[in-house]
């Protein structure tokens, strides 16, 4: 297993709000962990929510006696919810904060994922596929039919997430699980490349013999088409 993974403030924001987590080695019961979260919030709320966020979930992960790794990863999301919650509700300039969050684990040659909001998990092998569903407005519209994909794009509302980690007492989590194969790649990302980055150039980026750092390719990528968010980016290759 190889992995990259790579964070940037972008072209235009002045603070980063995007956290990774990265661990090859076993974490508690888990035998690697990696989490993308895009944290939302005035001030510096964002960049707490999502650093706060994935301390709690690493950390919970590291606690849980539990081997299921979807109870070890619902357990997790959960407690960073509470935790994410707990802080707005205790400081008023943190108010309405909150984070997406990714979790992905590889065990016995399957994927395990859990998502809240709309940073995104791939897995290419002949072709990219989108595993997690954007948790937003406009994703559902699109899902809906109401807009077509390429509008959903540029609908200039599309950053308007549905769910949160830290924004109500109860998180909904999605959960998948992927049959991985050798040479497969798992990429996971916050919205700063997918807005700025079509499917077709990540899926081509990762192809590219030439290139060894898929990861840092990918930001390379978004920040040369205007970079207008922060970005994160995790690529684990099989």
């Amino acid at each position: 297993m190889k992995v990259f993974s790579a964070t940037d403030i972008g072209q235009k924001r002045q603070m980063n709000q995007d956290f990774i987590y990265v661990s090859e080695e076993p974490v508690g019961n888990l035998p690697n962990l990696f989490v993308v979260a895009d944290g939302m919030g005035g001030h510096n709320a964002g960049d707490f929510a999502s650093r706060y966020g994935v301390s709690v979930v690493v950390e919970s992960v590291r606690q849980d006696k539990n081997f299921n790794p979807v109870k070890i990863m619902r357990n997790a999301v959960e407690a960073a919810n509470r935790e994410v919650l707990k802080q707005a509700r205790d400081d008023t300039s943190m108010a309405g904060m909150g984070t997406t969050m990714v979790v992905c684990t590889l065990v016995g040659g399957y994927a395990y994922v859990a998502n809240v909001g709309d940073s995104r998990l791939y897995m290419a092998g002949d072709a990219l596929n989108q595993i997690t569903q954007d948790h937003s407005l406009i994703a559902e519209m699109v899902r809906l039919g109401e807009l077509t994909p390429e509008e959903g794009r540029r609908h200039p509302d599309k950053n308007i997430i549905t769910r949160a980690v830290g924004t109500a007492d109860e998180v909904r989590i999605d959960f998948f699980d992927m049959k991985m194969e050798e040479g497969n790649k798992i990429v996971m990302c916050s919205d700063g490349l997918t807005n700025m980055v079509e499917d077709s150039r990540i899926f081509a980026i990762l192809n590219d013999t030439e290139v060894e750092d898929k990861a840092k390719a990918l930001v390379d990528e978004a920040n040369a088409n205007g970079g207008l968010d922060n970005i994160a980016v995790i690529v684990v290759e099989v």
